[in-house]
């Protein structure tokens, strides 16, 4: 989102795949890097069942662009040498190239991704590489690895997000005088134009956006520099490391930075937000496509057919994306769980942050890549919509409307509109369909203007206000929602 993110980044490494590699099993703890505490080898099953390296390895590029910024930082404050530090670089360079070739060998018995890759580092390079660590934990490493990982997944979705809208307003725009019922208790209530309802889906997916925007800001904050928990004795300078890397701010207590993960979990948040609103747009898809509402066609790579049924075509794509909100709101509970009871500082628990998180982020990824296509390309039925919109009586609260512009007490409109959608069900007609003299004897304020009221074309232009269905104000919303969307690209 920012582009002085840009050239620091891009200088360092390449973007790296998410394919996981299956780690080594542990064959000796010889490599055990903090292993000089312990009197004893960790048991096999112990090394495997604590190491995360396995599903960590994923913040590879994160976790190198960081020890880069962390050196070049150190040598800047005249704790690392010219010499040390682009010898760090270059090897660290080396182990980036080997993980996007996929040579690189994991190993469980270095239990992480910061590790594995430090001791690549100090194979390549000799004992200079473990000049890196100087001033720093895996406990501040980890929480900015996982906050520079979220921040580009951020980006990432923002952007499925502005295409998926930008596909909504070109599908409202070309259905801006295309009518079809609007619903309260799924029941026919009044006519809407179906570009108004896209616009409706339109303001749901802004205001998400809006809220992935904001918590972008909470999550681009720097917690390199805390150390373990309490910060360095080292003289480092945080804010050379903040400017590296991009961040907008950097973590103002030591303790709070190991530990705090209110960033996922408000992410975490607004993903299952969106999945809610994403969930309520495949429910109306899916009821629309039944043969019972007929009112929308999606392509056929959103759908499939039935092994037995041959004239089935199920809209398969909106039942997932329907369903997959239930894990991204899974995952949102696995973290709030996961952090309530947790006391300052970092606690092994934190090691189960990062399976959650990445599966809310892998599912609201694919759900959106699914959407910001199938919608642009969903077609309506007009005249299945329109005949919809003639059974229910839709024009009736118009029919109200116009008895109370005529001086009649709303209560007693009501009560009137009653009686004359009776006779209209009895003589199997649409309000609109009968004649002058049958609705005459319901109120003398009824005239032969009446008609032009109960046509759905009347109703809908009749609510030509900021926010109503008239075809007038829904292209003004299409052009408000243009501009302001631009300040998201």
């Amino acid at each position: 989102m920012q582009d002085n993110e840009t050239s620091f980044l891009d200088s360092t490494t390449t973007q790296t795949t998410k394919r996981h590699t299956k780690p080594a099993l542990p064959q000796t703890d010889a490599q055990q890097m903090w292993g000089g505490r312990f009197s004893e080898a960790t048991d096999s099953f112990v090394a495997a069942f604590t190491a995360s390296v396995g599903f960590d390895q994923r913040f590879a590029k994160q976790d190198i662009l960081g020890s880069i910024a962390h050196a070049t930082m150190l040598n800047r404050c005249g704790i690392l040498n010219d010499a040390d530090v682009s010898l760090i670089i270059e090897g660290l360079q080396q182990v980036q190239a080997e993980i996007d070739a996929g040579e690189f060998n994991w190993s469980i018995i270095l239990e992480d991704v910061h590790m594995n890759v430090e001791s690549r580092l100090t194979d390549i390079i000799g004992s200079v590489g473990k000049k890196l660590h100087t001033g720093r934990s895996r406990n501040d490493q980890v929480a900015t690895d996982i906050r520079l990982w979220l921040r580009d997944e951020v980006d990432n979705i923002i952007a499925l997000l502005v295409k998926l809208q930008s596909g909504l307003l070109d599908l409202a725009e070309q259905h801006t005088d295309t009518i079809m019922p609007g619903f309260t208790h799924l029941q026919t209530a009044q006519p809407v134009s179906f570009g108004h309802h896209v616009m409706a889906w339109f303001e749901m997916v802004y205001r998400d956006t809006e809220r992935l925007i904001d918590a972008r800001r909470r999550i681009n904050q720097l917690p390199l520099g805390s150390a373990a928990l309490a910060g360095t004795t080292f003289p480092i300078d945080r804010s050379i490391t903040a400017e590296l890397l991009g961040f907008e701010g950097i973590c103002e207590n030591s303790l709070d930075a190991v530990s705090d993960r209110d960033f996922a979990i408000e992410f975490t948040a607004a993903a299952s937000i969106l999945m809610m609103h994403l969930s309520r747009m495949s429910e109306e898809i899916i009821l629309w496509m039944s043969a019972q509402f007929d009112f929308v066609k999606i392509p056929d790579r959103f759908c499939t057919g039935s092994s037995i049924m041959p004239q089935k075509k199920n809209p398969d794509v909106p039942e997932l994306v329907r369903g997959k909100a239930a894990r991204v709101f899974g995952q949102l509970l696995t973290l709030l769980t996961l952090m309530k009871s947790q006391p300052l500082a970092y606690n092994k628990d934190n090691q189960e942050d990062k399976e959650p998180l990445f599966d809310c982020v892998d599912t609201l990824t694919g759900s959106l890549l699914a959407f910001a296509d199938m919608l642009p390309n969903m077609v309506p039925n007009k005249a299945n919509m329109r005949a919809a919109t003639m059974k229910g009586y839709a024009t009736a609260t118009d029919l109200a409307d116009y008895l109370v512009r005529r001086g009649v007490a709303f209560r007693d409109a009501h009560a009137i509109v009653g009686k004359a959608v009776a006779l209209a069900i009895d003589k199997q007609l649409d309000l609109s369909e009968l004649k002058l003299e049958d609705l005459q004897p319901f109120s003398d304020a009824i005239g032969a203007d009446v008609f032009d009221y109960l046509t759905l074309e009347g109703s809908l232009n009749a609510r030509d206000h900021l926010g109503g269905t008239a075809p007038n104000q829904v292209r003004q919303a299409i052009a408000r929602g243009r501009a302001r969307l631009s300040k998201f690209k």
